[in-house]
């Protein structure tokens, strides 16, 4: 019995190893930072022995010091009816937010080989990041708040070590309240085989919705070696319930005219619908196969089924219920814990926002960490995420 009990134990192991075709590895411990500035850092081999040892995310500016020389800045705020630029200060905490950081890191991929891609996404990095990755430049982003992703690939070594550094720069008069400094979010190396589901690569909508039946379309982009036939692939796509239990299926091909991008249409009988008192959540698994049946690539998105309708001298329907927005307005920083994500303190926030009644969240002035946006999905708060301060004009220098 001892020896077919372990026969199958290594034939489990081995399945799930065959199927894990998309692995993420969360780059979380062994950085290293520093607070000077040298062209050498993104360099390999660059000897960063001395510089002091973080955890990401990692808020560089909320250790201080207070100083009222931190944000003094000479604006005229226009909101309170200045016309004239006045000197201010405290505006941004008075923390030392301004200035140039660097992040290095040595990494092994083990999942990353000859012909499979490799993608660096960064849910927030302030701000002004250039990303290296084994001394070759990957990328420049310089918006603070929104995640981006970066196609690593070519700089990415297989069964090696590999170094990334990123450095980061904060510029005077670049915000009107405390914005954080550093890899404040999370950094995820995501691997897949060369046919994927891009980063961000589904949209799910609900536009027939009833108490008997919800009609869920989904759409997932693929990406493919180039001068393969996309006929070559299909798609399985099981619709799971808040109970995990499969709701819906479907199984759709590739054909010439769809550029790469999967239509589907499911029917979810008697849906359970997401509210603000109710936030029921399905989960779409998608699998991608190709031709012989071997599965290319997995992945999953979650969404809630619901309406929502804007009525003129009425007011706004979710589900067909009349609410009323009980709203605040909430910066992405924590308080005393600063810009570094923390999902137990963004739970906790959420929590006393909802025993004083609130039901939705304005997200000022910035796109928000993917936690807060999880976690409202769960806890049943109605979220505006609010791309930029400004469209057309500037309320501060930079």
């Amino acid at each position: 019995m001892k020896k077919i009990f372990v026969v199958l134990s290594g034939l489990c192991v081995a399945s799930m190893l065959q199927a894990q075709v998309r692995t993420e590895q969360l780059l979380e411990k062994g950085w290293k930072f520093t607070r000077e500035d040298k062209v050498e850092f993104s360099q390999v081999g660059y000897d960063d022995a001395k510089w002091q040892s973080v955890t990401v995310p990692h808020d560089w500016a909320i250790y201080g010091p207070f100083s009222i020389n931190n944000d003094r800045q000479n604006v005229a705020i226009t909101q309170d009816g200045q016309k004239e630029a006045m000197e201010h200060a405290g505006r941004t905490g008075g923390l030392p937010f301004v200035g140039v950081g660097w992040y290095r890191l040595d990494f092994e991929a083990p999942s990353f080989e000859k012909g499979k891609q490799a993608t660096l996404i960064f849910d927030g990095a302030m701000s002004h990041a250039r990303v290296y990755v084994n001394g070759k430049e990957a990328g420049y982003w310089p918006y603070g708040y929104n995640s981006f992703h970066l196609d690593v690939t070519p700089y990415l070594k297989a069964g090696e070590v590999n170094e990334l550094a990123v450095r980061l720069e904060n510029e005077n008069e670049s915000s009107r309240w405390y914005p954080g400094a550093g890899l404040y979010r999370n950094v995820h190396l995501v691997v897949t085989e060369d046919a994927y589901v891009p980063t961000w690569g589904t949209h799910v909508t609900t536009p027939v919705v009833t108490e008997m039946l919800a009609k869920v379309c989904l759409n997932t982009k693929l990406v493919i070696p180039e001068g393969e036939d996309r006929r070559a692939y299909r798609i399985t796509t099981e619709i799971k319930d808040p109970n995990g239990r499969v709701a819906a299926a479907s199984t759709d091909k590739l054909s010439l005219y769809n550029e790469c991008q999967f239509e589907q249409e499911f029917a979810v009988a008697m849906p359970a619908l997401w509210s603000v008192e109710n936030p029921n959540l399905y989960t779409a698994v998608s699998r991608i196969y190709k031709v012989g049946e071997k599965n290319v690539d997995e992945y999953t998105t979650r969404f809630g089924i619901r309406t929502i309708e804007i009525i003129p001298e009425k007011g706004f329907f979710l589900n067909g219920k009349l609410t009323k927005f009980q709203g605040v307005c909430n910066h992405h920083d924590l308080g005393p814990l600063g810009a570094a994500v923390n999902d137990a303190a963004i739970r906790r926030q959420i929590r006393i926002m909802k025993d004083m009644g609130v039901n939705a969240i304005r997200t000022s002035h910035n796109m928000p960490a993917p936690e807060l946006v999880a976690a409202c999905d769960e806890m049943g708060m109605m979220l505006m995420l609010e791309s930029f301060d400004e469209w057309k004009s500037a309320k501060v220098g930079n």
